[in-house]
């Protein structure tokens, strides 16, 4: 097979006809080359350095794209790099989405009038602390598919999603008229394994579609991870935040000519619930790239700009033990989560400076912030007084989990009959991904979380038996590494002692239309079982602002209908960051589902973030 390396053609010629009313408007494009050589970067015959920034269209709602990329360009950055996240394009298997937030089209033609080139990296897979590092939460439903591999399944959806998404990117390249100059083939392979068949076969899928600009790899600049992610004919780039020189020496055993490229540089970084929240001092950030460029390679700093994983698609690591992502995505970048410009902006916009000229733009206004006070939740639903009008049960032998319920994300409730009387004895949730819930006769009786080791609820059943219901939270699939395959809910089974429960009901829970549930007026104190509780605000100018639960301990937030992030008094993210485009001038609603309890009902929204 042949890797082209780039286009080699440079002409002017009409571009596809555009219709607009009864009219067709024929542009003029500008066909361009962009080539990896030898030496380095090449745009139209000259060289070329990348200074790219990350900015993710999924992560940032559409009407606040301009702003951010003016912000990239005015920091002196030449280009945006962008994932892709196939799971939301193909939230349901076969049905592709590319409205609003997912319009990467729009998104890359703004960048293109801004004068911004584009590298985008459409996987499949992309990591990023996102829900299972990108893939499709319905892989998991065929036991018998394999990830990253030339699996037949697995290789039979990435031949959809790219038929259906790579054209929609062919058409934005520079050799057509559109600003990406660089595709990359996967993301960190060899993170994960060494099958170099398939890292060709994703290749061809991209060459095959109509991509004909250069080709990249990346990957941590590690022996395993540069053994296992590369072949010999794709262009290599390696993955650091710091130690320039080692890490580029190491990428020249791999590929001993060609430019040097740091396609992710790392200059802040992502938090987990529990942990501290992670920043880095903007000097020392600016320090690293600065000998980035001192050594003639060119740059992505990731994240330029994190922004927010909204709803549930925060991922996790797990290694030891399990570790969710928290739902900012803040990384302590030089544009923080709600888009302000940051001391480590002006810290490496002066290292750009010492190697490019900084464009004339002028630094776009903050976007304005709010606070618009308390927010009293007057009413209130309690979980197992609305399940019938939430979700309609499937009946099971044994617990089944999210994905073979089709659900992809949120809770599961699983409720049983256990006949009596028993001593009592632990209730074992046998694998529980990620945090249950367990409830007998409607009572509280204990948590179990993923990382336990040992059962943490011992219960006695009358002779009349008892119901037990066990609630799951999915707290985020993991999104990297080798325990990459994670399914949700309770993945082998429920047992009281040493017996296995069976004969299940299972609810899915997503949350995702509330329309249904009847709240009642009044909020009653937490007694232990999951309860809805709705709030009502009116505002009349729609500004950004940041929800705070100071009195609840954990659950998540909807806002008018959108499930717009996970809450959990464990921090280090004590705050929600509310976008003004989810909000509406007059009446707007805020409910949040809790499972571990409330003092105070009472939300506020301030103009202050708090991310620890």
């Amino acid at each position: 097979m042949r890797i082209q390396q780039g286009a080699t053609h440079t002409q002017i010629v009409r571009s596809r006809s555009r219709r607009r009313g009864n009219e067709q408007a024929i542009r003029l494009v500008v066909m361009q080359k962009f080539t990896i050589e030898k030496d380095g970067f090449y745009l139209n015959g000259e060289p070329f350095r990348i200074l790219a920034g990350a900015i993710h269209y999924f992560r940032v709602p559409s009407e606040y794209w301009r702003d951010r990329l003016i912000k990239l360009k005015a920091c002196g950055f030449n280009t945006v790099e962008t994932y892709v996240a196939w799971n939301l394009h193909e939230m349901k298997e076969g049905i592709f989405d590319y409205s609003d937030m997912l319009d990467i089209e729009k998104f890359l033609e703004i960048a293109a009038e801004l004068g911004l080139y584009a590298i985008v990296r459409p996987g499949p897979y992309i990591c990023s602390e996102w829900d299972f590092g990108g893939l499709p939460w319905w892989l998991l439903k065929n036991d018998e598919v394999q990830l990253r591999c030339m699996e037949e399944n697995y290789i039979a959806a990435v031949d959809r999603f790219f038929d259906d998404f790579i054209p929609r990117i062919a058409k934005h390249q520079i050799t057509e008229g559109g600003n990406v100059i660089l595709v990359q083939v996967e993301n960190e392979y060899g993170s994960y394994g060494d099958d170099s068949e398939y890292i060709r076969y994703v290749a061809k899928g991209l060459a095959d579609r109509g991509i004909n600009v250069p080709l990249f790899t990346s990957d941590g600049a590690e022996y395993q991870m540069l053994t296992g992610g590369t072949v010999p004919e794709i262009h290599k780039t390696a993955n650091f935040g710091s130690r320039a020189e080692e890490q580029f020496a190491r990428l020249r055993e791999y590929q001993p000519d060609g430019p040097l490229m740091c396609t992710e540089f790392w200059n802040g970084w992502f938090d987990h619930w529990t942990e501290d929240h992670h920043s880095r001092d903007p000097e020392d950030a600016a320090k690293a790239l600065d000998e980035i460029l001192a050594l003639g390679g060119s740059v992505s700093a990731y994240m330029f700009h994190g922004g927010t994983n909204f709803g549930y698609m925060n991922g996790a690591n797990c290694y030891d033990f399990y570790e969710p992502t928290v739902s900012s995505y803040d990384d302590d970048a030089p544009v923080n989560e709600y888009g302000d410009p940051t001391e480590k902006y002006f810290r490496m916009r002066d290292v750009i400076a010492k190697y490019a000229p900084i464009p004339e733009v002028e630094l776009p206004a903050p976007v304005k912030r709010m606070n618009y006070g308390e927010v009293k939740f007057t009413q209130s639903a309690k979980l197992f007084d609305v399940l019938d009008s939430l979700s309609t049960p499937v009946e099971s032998i044994a617990p089944l989990t999210m994905e073979k319920l089709g659900q992809g994300y949120g809770y599961v409730l699983y409720k049983a009959f256990v006949r009596g009387p028993r001593d009592e004895q632990d209730v074992r949730l046998q694998d529980v991904h990620d945090r249950g819930y367990v409830y007998l006769d409607g009572k509280f009786v204990g948590i179990q979380y993923r990382n336990d080791t040992k059962p943490m609820t011992r219960v006695a059943i009358p002779a009349q038996g008892a119901e037990l219901a066990v609630l799951v939270e999915n707290m985020g699939r993991v999104n990297y590494g080798a325990r990459l395959r994670d399914s949700k809910g309770i993945t082998e089974g429920i047992g009281f002692g040493n017996n296995f429960v069976y004969h299940w009901q299972n609810y899915t829970l997503p949350f995702d239309d509330i329309s249904k549930v009847t709240f009642k007026e009044g909020v009653d104190a937490f007694d232990g079982t999951p309860v809805l509780l709705k709030g009502e605000f009116e505002i009349d100018e729609c500004n950004d602002t940041f929800v705070k639960l100071p009195d609840f301990k954990k659950g998540i937030i909807i806002v008018n209908g959108r499930v717009l992030s996970r809450h959990w008094e464990v921090g280090p993210q004590r705050s929600a960051y509310l976008p003004a485009p989810f909000l509406k001038k007059g009446k707007n609603e805020i409910v949040v589902f809790e499972t571990e309890g409330f003092e105070n009902p009472v939300a506020l929204l301030d103009d202050e973030p708090d991310i620890g």
